[in-house]
């Protein structure tokens, strides 16, 4: 029995068969931990997602920021973006089931001292307060009100993070940390809308996982959604996105010696 810790797959759909069979994956006796981004901007976003929903027993899948736009696009609350590659699904026969099965996705997923999100976490946050935020928002995602949410999250994206915020208020600014973090400033707020290599912040900006006193520095953080970062792994950290639907490759992790299998994306 193996755990593969797999990268942003968004709809690439040949290279994860071609990672899977590298990896001689066995849904059997195997798991896969998926960080997100299941689907859009790649060829194949309605294959990848039959296919895990079709394998569920062994797939683990948090919800990333692509995977939360096709629920806003489902729920006719968020236009097409101009990259989106999502009709394919939400003009499919089984759309209602596909979309249902993804709005059961956790935001974050914790065994032992691992904790898998998309993006990362909040330096003030332990890896607690992050799995009861991730908890309140999936209540959110799984609830009657789920369209109103989803709006009110599309209407401000960058919203500041505070304990004190009312409580959807709070569990807005946590789902966009938690779907969309890359770097925080002096005050260890999320730097809004940066998407590039660590080395262009600006001055007083770091990486969410290089803040000083972190307070989840005690679990390993699995992560995907900063292709620009690419493969990083520390002793605390795996960041598992390599860009595969920028043209980059698409990694796996094994979880239980850290072996790294890639495969290159199509042309």
């Amino acid at each position: 029995m193996a755990t593969y810790a797999i990268g942003d797959i968004q709809g690439c759909y040949e290279p994860l068969m071609r990672l899977l069979g590298r990896v001689a994956f066995d849904p059997e006796v195997d798991r896969l931990w998926i960080v997100g981004d299941l689907v859009n901007r790649g060829p194949s976003s309605l294959r990848v997602l039959r296919w895990m929903v079709e394998h569920e027993r062994a797939v683990v899948a948090v919800l990333g920021n692509h995977d939360v736009h096709l629920l806003a696009r489902h729920a006719g609350v968020a236009k097409a973006s101009r990259d989106d590659t999502l009709d394919g699904i939400l003009e499919a026969h089984d759309a209602d089931v596909l979309v249902a099965w993804l709005a059961r996705r956790p935001l974050a997923h914790r065994e032992d001292d691992r904790l898998m999100v998309h993006a990362g976490l909040l330096p003030s946050w332990t890896p607690e307060a992050a799995l009861a935020l991730a908890r309140e928002i999936e209540e959110e995602l799984r609830g009657p009100d789920r369209a109103k949410f989803l709006a009110d999250l599309y209407r401000d994206k960058g919203r500041r993070f505070d304990a004190g915020l009312g409580r959807r208020e709070r569990r807005l600014a946590a789902a966009a940390v938690l779907t969309r973090l890359r770097a925080v400033d002096a005050d260890g707020q999320m730097v809004a809308r940066f998407k590039g290599p660590p080395e262009e912040l600006g001055r007083g900006q770091v990486p969410w996982f290089r803040a000083p006193g972190r307070a989840s520095g005690d679990v390993t953080l699995i992560f995907g959604h900063w292709a620009t970062l690419g493969l990083w792994l520390e002793e605390r950290v795996m960041a598992l996105d390599t860009g595969c639907v920028w043209g980059g490759s698409l990694t796996a992790v094994r979880l239980e010696d850290r072996a790294v299998f890639s495969v290159p994306a199509l042309r």
